[in-house]
């Protein structure tokens, strides 16, 4: 197997090993494999921009002309240098191409080839990390470490310190693409600029929505029964401006999400698949609370649970205003009652 370990991945994109000159970059978070496809471009060729440096294709094209891909990495350029192709996957299967290039590859120019998240079993995948003459690089979603280490490269790059709870607090809300995470932690710092470290205040003004996170904590306390917590967490919500109905319309959407995971799951479909369903999706480090939720409550449960806040959304629209003072202890009321039900365990 010729399938670079993901420790190994960025020094492999860094000094692309010669006798590899075929690449196959694919995973399911595309901004990393984006990511990584142009860092190993721009250590290839000497200007991307350059047609007769970099040549340009896409798979769909390969799967109807294979031995096109032959021809344009066998192509001796015109005016020397050095010289790579790039290969976009589409929809078709254009492994018969890779084969033949395979057979025989290039000496002195690289292929490089995007695709997207590819099965074990993909024969684009298959072909590439069994030939000697190819590497496969898998791009998976950042882990807390990743994060971690990508928030300080970029803070190292803008000159600047990060708190340790500014930095905790900017990994849990990024995450799921690296081009998109790259982007908000360069925002962070550009806000930041000027200071000498970023704190916990310049983060949740860029990238949070603190009350759809003080929203959050409200309900995963309630769904896992820490009646306390819930109380604590809805005070400091209603402190922070939301109102009464906002907070229960936000209950209701996750407890529909919850009751639709739940279905899925008696269903027969796998964990990841139930809370990919998500909107919006769910991060790595609330997962775990949002998986417990799913275990403790059954799927009639849940839609108890789900009458009890529409009710409640109900009672709250016959109030004249929403500031009367009285829609507030309504949304108490639901929620911890929602919370003494989790305690239960039927």
């Amino acid at each position: 197997m010729v399938a670079v370990k993901p420790a190994d991945a960025d020094a492999f994109v860094a000094r692309p090993d010669p006798a590899k000159p075929i690449v196959l970059i694919f995973g399911p978070d595309a901004g990393l494999v984006r990511e990584r496809t142009e860092r190993i471009i721009r250590a290839l060729v000497d200007d991307p921009r350059d047609p007769f440096a970099l040549a340009r294709l896409e798979g769909d094209d390969l799967a109807a002309s294979p031995s096109r891909l032959v021809e344009e990495a066998h192509t001796v350029p015109l005016f020397g240098g050095r010289r790579a192709v790039f290969v976009r996957a589409g929809g078709r299967n254009f492994a018969p191409a890779v084969e033949q290039l395979i057979a025989a590859p290039p000496a002195e120019c690289r292929v490089v080839i995007e695709a997207g998240d590819l099965r074990r079993n993909a024969p684009l995948r298959v072909i590439c990390e069994r030939a000697k003459a190819a590497a496969a690089i898998a791009c998976y979603v950042d882990g807390e470490r990743d994060l971690i280490r990508l928030i300080d490269e970029e803070m190292r790059a803008a000159k600047l310190a990060i708190s340790a709870d500014a930095r905790e607090a900017l990994a849990a809300m990024i995450g799921g693409d690296r081009q998109a995470s790259r982007s908000e932690i360069q925002k962070v710092a550009l806000y930041a600029a000027g200071k000498e470290r970023v704190e916990l205040d310049d983060v949740l003004a860029v990238v949070a929505d603190a009350s759809a996170l003080a929203l959050d904590a409200v309900l995963d306390a309630a769904f896992a029964g820490r009646t306390q917590e819930t109380e604590a967490q809805l005070a400091k919500v209603m402190a922070g401006g939301s109102s009464a109905g906002t907070v229960i319309g936000y209950a209701l959407r996750h407890v529909i999400m919850l009751h639709k995971a739940r279905l899925a799951l008696d269903a027969g479909e796998g964990s990841d698949r139930a809370l990919g369903a998500f909107v919006p999706p769910l991060h790595f480090r609330r997962k775990p609370q949002v998986e417990a939720a799913l275990k403790a409550w059954s799927a009639e449960r849940l839609g108890r649970a789900m009458q009890q806040l529409a009710d409640a959304a109900r009672e709250m629209r016959q109030f004249r205003t929403p500031v009367d003072g009285l829609a507030e202890p309504v949304a108490q009321r639901a929620l911890l009652s929602i919370a003494l039900q989790a305690r239960r365990k039927a």
